[in-house]
């Protein structure tokens, strides 16, 4: 029996597919304004593994990775250097499937991109206006939470704990806590046409979205990475069981962050290493390798020191399979 350590209910539980024999994977990917760095690629290689051994315990698996294509970030990088989003977003894309590619990452069988999805998108926020969860709002929309009645479940937060968040569109909202699902588009921004005037979507729609157009409206396994779970994987549960009035994803699987001296990597805080800057000084599978050494729960503190032991393991490792090939080349027929 495979057992799943499930962040929903904060235990492990047996693997029982909504389908019997096959399992359903979604996986937050990145949001491609700048290249991947070392981050990016914890996730990824972690579903891999446990993809390859779903299948091999005889599960059909499907594994879906998203690549947010339009977002807030992606607008401000395409601005700065005088490109279009869809080329920005085309070039960054690339350059994510080409680290992929390298740390040997090829069982993702689907990689939906948001800007293909802006229906599937439009028709979930309809239906949640529709169901009197979502309202319109100087042509954004925003999801109610206080119609949420278990809003928090998986990361432990109530809508007292969120009292005065809100941001710059905090007077357009009921509660300064609910999240846009449609944002009116803005002069010079990537806009489509929708019920509600000219716009985009808002981060956390897109992801419901594309993983029940994929997957269904409820399927097996949700992963990211733990800093996503507040407000990303919050706020898709809450619009997808508002919309679909069943569970969204039975089991929640959430790697930990890689960190440098203890502080998460990010771009951010200027402190992330990109994938090409890493693969010109170590062997991709070296970094693979070392990442699933880890317990996937557990931060992966990312020095130079990490990565010289992965490579010497990694060296033996080589080693060893050679050294089992060539004695198997060397004995005699029907031995081997």
């Amino acid at each position: 029996m495979i057992r799943l350590y499930n962040t929903l209910s904060k235990s492990k539980e047996p693997l029982e597919p909504v389908t019997p024999g096959k399992v359903g994977i979604y996986l937050c990917g990145p949001t491609v304004y700048k290249p991947s760095h070392i981050g990016h690629m914890v996730g990824p290689v972690i579903f891999d593994a446990v993809k390859r051994y779903l299948v091999y315990s005889g599960y059909d698996t499907t594994l879906v990775i998203n690549v947010t294509d339009v977002d807030d970030k992606l607008i401000a990088e395409s601005s700065a250097r005088g490109v279009a989003m869809a080329d920005l977003a085309a070039e960054m894309t690339a350059d994510y499937m080409n680290n992929l590619h390298e740390l040997g990452v090829d069982s993702i069988d689907q990689f939906p991109r948001a800007t293909d999805h802006i229906g599937d998108i439009i028709e979930l926020t309809a239906k949640l206006v529709d169901k009197g969860f979502a309202y319109e709002s100087d042509g954004d929309v925003y999801f109610d939470i206080t119609k949420c009645e278990h809003y928090g479940k998986l990361s432990g937060r109530s809508i007292d704990d969120m009292r005065g968040l809100g941001g710059g569109t905090a007077e357009r909202k009921r509660s300064a806590a609910d999240f846009a699902l449609w944002k009116s588009a803005k002069p010079g921004e990537p806009s489509w046409k929708s019920p509600w005037g000219n716009g985009r979507p808002g981060w956390h729609i897109e992801c419901s979205a594309m993983s029940g157009r994929l997957l269904g409206e409820t399927f097996d396994i949700h992963g990211g990475g733990l800093e996503n779970m507040f407000p990303h994987h919050e706020d898709e549960i809450a619009q997808s069981e508002a919309a679909y009035g069943h569970p969204f994803a039975k089991y929640w699987l959430h790697n930990n962050m890689v960190t440098v001296g203890g502080q998460k990597m990010g771009k951010s805080l200027g402190n992330f290493t990109t994938c090409r800057d890493a693969f010109t000084r170590y062997d991709p599978l070296v970094l693979r390798m070392v990442i699933l050494q880890g317990h996937y729960r557990r931060p992966f503190d990312y020095t130079e020191e990490s990565l010289a032991a992965g490579q010497t393991g990694y060296e033996r490792l080589v080693g060893a399979v050679k050294a089992v090939r060539r004695a198997m080349d060397k004995a005699p027929a029907g031995e081997a």
